[in-house]
Order: C-alpha cells, then sequence, then structure tokens
C-alpha cells in the first residue's frame, strides 16, 4: 500500500519562506514500515498527479481550502480515496466531507493507524473523532519524508499543544478548547540532537504556556548550544528568571501576538494578558536588554480601529525597530467567537471567504465599523509595504542589542526580512485556489 501526503498551498504558486511541514513527519511516523509513504508540498513543489497511490492525506488550513478541494477532486475524479484533517476540516466537518472520502477531527494521533488499516482493507469511515486528552508522548517524527526538498533554514519541532488564552478571534482555542497537552522534555530534547539542526524553531502556538515545563525544557536546551525561536505571550517579557534562560539556552527570537495598541480592542478580543502589559515599547527593550529579537503582530479591524490606529501601529513598530511585523486585516475563521459575531451582525463581505472565487488575499472580509473594508486592506497592504523598504529594513538592522547583536542574529534577520518584501508583493491580492 503507498499513501500520498499533500500540503496545499493557497494557490498554485512557490513560496520562499515554507518551513517543513511537521504533521507529515508525524504521521509518517505513525504509520506502519509495510507502507510506502511520500509527500508533495504544494508550496514548495508541483504534485505529481500521475504517481500511482493507494490513498491521499491532506493538511487544511482555512486559507487553504479552496485549493484542497480542487486537489482532492483530481484525485477522486481518478478513483483514488482522499482523507482531510487539520483545523479547517475540524471546525467544518460537514463541509469537508462534501470533498472528500474520509475526515478526521482533531490531533490524528490517536486515529491514524485506524486510518491506515480501515485503508488497507478498503473500509475507511466517513469521519474519525480524534481523542482530545491524547497523550503526546512517544511521537516520533520521521523528517526522512523531506528529503529533497527546499525549506526555510528554521527546523520546526513542537514541545505541546493548546493555549491558556481564548482571544475570540484564533482558531487555536476552537480547535483545543481548554486543552494543553506537552510532550515529554527528554522526548524532545532527544528529537533536537538526532535532527543535528543548528537553527530550531517552536511552532508551539504560545511556548509560554506552563511556567514548570517550559523552564525545565529551556535547561535542557542549554548544554546543546543552538539557536532557537518560538511564539510566546508578551507577559514573558516580565519574567526575569524566564528571560535568563530564553538567552541562555539560545533564544534569538520571539514572535509576540501584540494585536492592538488600543486597550478597548483588546478587551474586545479578549486579549487579558496583552491588557496586563499594554506597554508594549517596554516589553520590547526587555526582550532587547538579553539579545532577542522580537517579531511582532498586530491585527487591524475591531471596533476602535480606523486607518490612523494603523498608522499609529506602524510607527510603534519602526521605532521599536521590531525585527518582522505583521500588519493583517482581521480574517473572521469559521466557527470562531469573531465569525458568529461578524455574521450575526450580517458584516460579513462574502458567504464564506475561503471558497468564495471573488476574495482576494489581503482584502477585507467584512465591513469594520471606523473604516471601509477596502481602506481596512489598502492601509494594512501599505503599512506592510512601509515596514519593508530597503531603508527601514536597514534603519531597524542597526540594533545592536538584538537585530545586529551578532552576525547570527544579523544573517537572520536580513534573511526574514528579504524573504517577506518579496512575500508581501507577491500575494496581496492573489485568488486562492
Amino acid at each position: 500500500m503507498k499513501i500520498t501526503f499533500i500540503h496545499p498551498n493557497m494557490y498554485s504558486r512557490r513560496s520562499a519562506d515554507a518551513m517543513q511541514p511537521l504533521v507529515f513527519a508525524i504521521l509518517a511516523g505513525l504509520t506502519p514500515p509495510d507502507v510506502e509513504t511520500v509527500l508533495y508540498d504544494d508550496r514548495v513543489e508541483e504534485i505529481d498527479y500521475d504517481d500511482p497511490t493507494d490513498l491521499v492525506a491532506l493538511t487544511v488550513q482555512t486559507y487553504t481550502a479552496r485549493r484542497a478541494y480542487k486537489i482532492a477532486a483530481a484525485y477522486r475524479e481518478k478513483g483514488i480515496p482522499v482523507v482531510l484533517g487539520g483545523f479547517h476540516p475540524t471546525l467544518l466537518p460537514d463541509e469537508a466531507l462534501r470533498h472528500a472520502d474520509a475526515v478526521v477531527t482533531g490531533d490524528a494521533e490517536s486515529t491514524w493507524p485506524q486510518v491506515v488499516k480501515d485503508a488497507k482493507q478498503k473500509k475507511l469511515k466517513r469521519i474519525y473523532n480524534a481523542d482530545p486528552d491524547y497523550p503526546l508522548n512517544g511521537i516520533k517524527p520521521d523528517t526522512r519524508i523531506f528529503k529533497g526538498k527546499k525549506y526555510a533554514s528554521m527546523v520546526p519541532v513542537q514541545f505541546g499543544r493548546g493555549c491558556r488564552f481564548a482571544c475570540d478571534f484564533c482558531s487555536v482555542h476552537s480547535f483545543y478548547g481548554n486543552t494543553i497537552r506537552h510532550r515529554p522534555v527528554e522526548e524532545v530534547i532527544a528529537e533536537i540532537e538526532a535532527l543535528g539542526a543548528k537553527f530550531i524553531f517552536f511552532v508551539d502556538d504560545n511556548l509560554f504556556r506552563n511556567y514548570e515545563q517550559v523552564i525545565r525544557l529551556f535547561h535542557r536546551l542549554v548544554p546543546l548550544k543552538i539557536k532557537w525561536a518560538c511564539q510566546i505571550s508578551v507577559d514573558a517579557a516580565y519574567n526575569t528568571e524566564l528571560l535568563e534562560l530564553l538567552q541562555k539556552s539560545g533564544c534569538a527570537a520571539v514572535f509576540t501576538g501584540f494585536e492592538s495598541l488600543h486597550p478597548e480592542n483588546l478587551e474586545q478580543m479578549k486579549k487579558g494578558g496583552n491588557l496586563k502589559h499594554q506597554n508594549y515599547a517596554d516589553a520590547v527593550k526587555r526582550f532587547k536588554e538579553y539579545g532577542i529579537m522580537v517579531c511582532g503582530a498586530f491585527v487591524f479591524g475591531y471596533d476602535r480601529d480606523t486607518p490612523e490606529t494603523i498608522e499609529q501601529t506602524l510607527a510603534f513598530a519602526l521605532e521599536s525597530k521590531l525585527c518582522i511585523a505583521h500588519f493583517n486585516p482581521l480574517f473572521p475563521t469559521p466557527k470562531t467567537p469573531l465569525y458568529d459575531r461578524l455574521e450575526g451582525e450580517e458584516r460579513l463581505v462574502y458567504d464564506k471567504w475561503w471558497l468564495s472565487p471573488d476574495y482576494r488575499y489581503g482584502r477585507g472580509m467584512f465591513h469594520p465599523r471606523g473604516m471601509t473594508a477596502e481602506e481596512l486592506s489598502d492601509k494594512c497592504f501599505e503599512a506592510k509595504c512601509r515596514f519593508n523598504t530597503y531603508r527601514a529594513i536597514f534603519k531597524r538592522a542597526m540594533d545592536l542589542k538584538a537585530n545586529c547583536r551578532s552576525l547570527f542574529h544579523l544573517g537572520a534577520f536580513l534573511a526574514v526580512n528579504l524573504v517577506s518584501k518579496k512575500e508581501i508583493h507577491v500575494r496581496q491580492g492573489r485568488a486562492l485556489g
């Protein structure tokens, strides 16, 4: 038996910033050795639809749903069964089932062995529901599936899943609920040692979810002498012990969701952790005092946002010399409180934007209160462009505490900024699918 894994892109074009899709290494590691596996990553290579296979498995995010359904249809027309999993099919299983022979909801560890067994017997069930409390110990990603593919230099590793916050725009809480799980520290360290990579990216939605666990992890990272980056909440900047261990264990950069400079927006999005630490300039300064580059994410479209809000946020990002910054129109993900609220208020521009042939990447998906949908998308795109001019990149690079702290820091800073500058213009205005 042969299984073909596919990671769909948002559209049929190669991407310059794609990281290894860790989910497929995990699935490959769970697949019996007598089953052949192959991966086609739509972001970095062409899919060979003529390559014989017995089962196709795709992971689907909301932004890739339209493309994923097209790929699935091409295989099903050949009589090859397709199984869909990931965030989007979990949130909208009925929709996904219209485009697949089977759907896996939730994390696949508890269900994938049964999916393979049923596929062998040609008895796939329509839906496989994961056990939300299934332990994460024993995960052994098989990274051989990435051989020969060109990815970003950062190698992904996962410590845990779930987030202690419940922001109303975020699909993470809709997917995991209140469940927070960790892998054993010893297994994570063994995986990093086996990878032999010098630059690791922890893909956890928020690495700082359990203080005792993360402190144990950082202590064990110290002797490995690697560089790494992660996503972490802004409150981490106010924990001195944590900052010292971040520096000592090799943390070079953190990605944090600042989201908004306006406290009323933070309250509306239920970003309680940020409300307690609204002095973002001070938080950035604290990270940089320990040589850590700061990458910030901002979303716009909440009720207190105006074109001036976006301008003020851009000024903050430039003045703070953030490593990179994302200025995104708020996009409502289905089954989140945000989506339900906007739908109830009849403020959505598109009926199911992720399937609409009229939607273009970067465009406003709903009608904000403080500006038009067109103003929202245009101002966000303008902020991205101005933050990533060559002049702005050079000025931000001249940050001796973090962005230019060492040759490694400067090299990483320039690499991520030049790729980001390119991708901004390539993606803006593209149709999904």
